[in-house]
């Protein structure tokens, strides 16, 4: 018997450097939003992803360990490793380290040139892509992400790309895991087992035009600030 699991695997602490949020005011959110799990990837940063594995069971949640890697070539989602990757190493290179690790590699926000997207012409072999990004001001290159995707057989993810509390759960991606009987009584290793072998689907709605705006000021702000 299987079970379909809501998880966010792509969310922003105050451990970003562009994000403010507390991991508990990540959690409780995320509970609040119905989701059944997430991944913390902040950039670079992975103390306030491990946080969240200590404290998801309190709210209800599996949280699995993770990382967005800034690598020489774009951002990089480091899914279920509990060390952060080396930053700024080529792309492939960190994805065989993340696969060395047990992780699961993938490539959000593809192609997208204002927020650290991976370009077309570096794209490696990614365990997955993020084929939709609630945080994104044209719904096109979403569809551009589905599409490569689908052309290069490759299991796609949705996700919030939340940066404030109120975006957790934006966008989530449904994942079918054996059914365990308890909401947080998941293997992780599932999780990941499940997404590589693409038994995921991406849900979402991308944010309005005024939050999309003020996501970008206040990340802009906040990076400004901790310089």
């Amino acid at each position: 018997m299987t079970r379909t699991l809501r998880i966010d695997p792509h969310v922003h602490t105050r451990f970003s450097y562009d994000a403010s949020a507390s991991v508990e005011a990540v959690l409780e959110h995320a509970a609040a939003a119905g989701l059944d799990g997430l991944v913390v990837t902040d950039h670079d940063a992975i103390v306030g992803s491990r946080r969240a594995v200590e404290l998801a069971p309190d709210f209800g949640l599996v949280a699995l360990p993770g990382v967005e890697v800034s690598t020489a070539h774009g951002h990089l989602l480091a899914l279920g490793v509990t060390e952060r990757p080396e930053p700024h190493r080529p792309l492939g290179e960190t994805m065989d380290a993340i696969r060395d690790a047990g992780g699961v590699a993938v490539v959000p926000h593809p192609f997208r040139l204002t927020s650290h997207g991976v370009r077309r012409s570096h794209l490696a072999d990614p365990d997955a892509v993020e084929i939709f990004n609630a945080c994104t001001l044209l719904s096109y290159r979403n569809r551009q992400a589905a599409a490569y995707a689908d052309r290069n057989g490759l299991p796609g993810v949705g996700s919030s790309d939340a940066h404030t509390p109120s975006a957790v759960g934006d966008g989530f991606t449904t994942v079918e895991v054996a059914d365990s009987g308890h909401r947080t009584d998941v293997d992780p290793v599932a999780i990941l087992d499940a997404i590589r072998a693409g038994r995921t689907t991406a849900h979402g709605q991308r944010a309005s035009l005024l939050r999309y705006l003020n996501k970008y000021a206040v990340n802009a702000w906040l990076a400004a600030a901790r310089r």
